[in-house]
């Protein structure tokens, strides 16, 4: 499964320049609400070691970049529209922005840490919002979308068919919720996060769905909460405060700053890695002196406050700390650690921790291979690996079939 990563937030709080910062695309930036109305897409990269610098070799990748030792693996991000208070009942653009947020796995909430925009998005006075308020809101109005996804308006109708029959009441469950990507394996953790394993769902009132509805949301699309605009000074006020009374995860970030340097380093005035606090100047004379001074703020103010801008932060947490994701390396000759073009180190594939040998066949290579299985083999020991072997991180092995 391909996972991805939806971006979201009230209007105007900047979740397209994070988009475009992630993935240098040309999404709509603007001041004014709704500007993004269609979802944007885009690839962007997780960042990771590559073990091309453990085994000395200069590897040739084909699913993936490698710069400077770093591998980074391509991932989907999706940014949707604004969301504004009561959307999970159609206001502003609330129905079309909970549709397409249904494909997304994980969501980045970018939040205006500076608290200068209104509850629709429009522009206030810093501090005059309260970014913690903010959260709140756009948590519960997601909480309530899967409410009402769950309920429908044929709730009791739906539970009285199941009401001595559990398993079958998660079966046709997961069925209703299959459109927004919740499997049975979340539906049932979160019947038990939410301390409703021996209650019959008939009996559930009504703050039993809406506990139910939260923890499934917490499971299926987890939220991971950017501090967008770290650079003002009152933005390191408000996130001090809201992490005293938030206990969910946080990223700092500066969105337009990742992409300002991004973008002179794809035009080679600069040279900057993603994740990394510090830019080698290549062409000074192609900057004016306010392209300095505004490079020199980002130094001052964000890299070497934060040692990065946050972006790639905020992905790499997403896939590998939210997700549970490890890298792995297939291969087909176990002496070069190359495929059978003879490109080294070919493909870095994500996958989620745990994950068993054979089942990365059936998932991630072809299904009929999986069922002509023999074994496999680590690339660096040479050790047979049966189809329980759990995959771990980094591991670089060759799959033996029979066909």
């Amino acid at each position: 499964m391909t996972l991805i990563i939806g971006i979201i937030g009230k209007p105007s709080s900047g979740k397209s320049t994070f988009l475009n910062a992630s993935c240098l695309t040309n999404a709509k930036v603007s001041e004014l609400p709704f500007t993004t109305i269609t979802p944007n897409k885009g690839i962007a990269y997780v960042k990771t070691k590559c073990m091309c610098q453990n085994l000395n070799l200069e590897d040739n990748p084909q699913n993936s970049l490698c710069i400077e030792g770093n591998r980074f693996i391509p991932i989907n991000l999706l940014d949707v529209a604004g969301l504004v208070p009561d959307a999970h009942k159609g206001k502003g653009l609330g129905n079309k922005f909970l549709n397409d947020l249904s494909k997304a796995d994980i969501l980045l909430h970018i939040l205006d840490i500076t608290g200068s925009l209104d509850k629709s998005g429009n522009l206030v006075k810093e501090g005059e919002n309260d970014p913690y308020e903010d959260i709140m809101f756009l948590e519960r109005e997601i909480n309530l979308w899967f409410k009402e996804i769950i309920e429908r308006e044929d709730w009791n109708k739906f539970v009285k068919s199941f009401s001595r029959e559990k398993r079958e009441f998660i079966d046709e469950l997961y069925k209703r919720l299959s459109g927004i990507k919740v499997n049975k394996r979340e539906i049932l953790l979160a019947i038990k996060d939410a301390g409703l394993e021996d209650i019959n769902p008939y009996e559930w009132n009504e703050q039993n769905l809406c506990d139910f509805s939260k923890k499934l949301r917490n499971i299926s699309k987890p939220i991971i909460v950017i501090a967008n605009k770290i650079d003002k000074e009152i933005s390191k006020e408000n996130l001090n405060r809201i992490k005293e009374r938030y206990a969910g995860p946080i990223v700092p970030c500066s969105a337009l700053a990742e992409y300002y340097l991004r973008k002179y380093h794809d035009d080679k005035i600069i040279n900057y890695l993603p994740g990394t606090n510090k830019f080698d100047i290549l062409q000074p004379d192609k900057l004016s002196s306010r392209e300095f001074d505004a490079l020199n703020n980002i130094k001052s103010k964000i890299l070497d406050v934060y040692n990065e801008t946050g972006v790639q932060r905020a992905l790499n947490y997403a896939i590998f700390e939210t997700a549970n994701q490890i890298c792995v390396y297939p291969v087909s000759d176990l002496n070069s650690f190359s495929d059978n073009k003879g490109n080294v180190l070919p493909d870095v594939m994500l996958i989620e921790k745990g994950t068993l040998l054979r089942d990365f066949v059936r998932e991630k290579i072809h299904t009929d291979l999986a069922d002509h299985f023999m074994f496999g083999i680590d690339a660096i020991t040479k050790k047979r690996l049966g189809e329980n072997y759990e995959l771990k991180h980094n591991d670089i092995f060759k799959v033996v079939t029979s066909k």
